[in-house]
């Protein structure tokens, strides 16, 4: 689900290099990501892919419940992506609405895809 222009100002962004693994499945995290710039490819080991564009988001999972990754994330190219950390998060739902409905979305979008 593209959340359109929230990350544009983001304060904390990482530079991911195309190839480099940005999260594996079952490991811990308390981040989730929106694509600036670049592509990723989000993987199960059920073999699922999907990938994902500018204004996407990613890893939200672990923010609303701390459970362990449910993929593995992948730069397919050269990536800019803001990092949202649950305080970060907590303040893009509360100034934000429509950003707590298009992740409750995006999360809906992978569920009803593994079915």
């Amino acid at each position: 689900m593209k959340v359109p222009g929230v990350f544009k100002n983001a304060s904390s962004i990482r530079d991911v290099p195309a190839g480099e693994v940005i999260f594996e499945e079952g490991s811990s995290g308390g981040e989730m990501f929106g694509i600036i710039e670049g592509e990723v490819e989000v993987r199960t080991s059920g073999g699922t892919t999907r990938r994902l564009g500018v204004d996407d988001t990613f890893g939200e999972m672990a923010v609303v419940d701390s459970s362990p990754r449910s993929a593995t994330a992948v730069a397919v190219s050269d990536t800019k992506l803001a990092v949202i950390d649950r305080r970060t998060f907590l303040f893009l739902v509360h100034e934000t609405p429509m950003f707590a409905l298009q992740v409750m979305s995006s999360i809906a979008d992978r569920l009803r895809a593994k079915g």
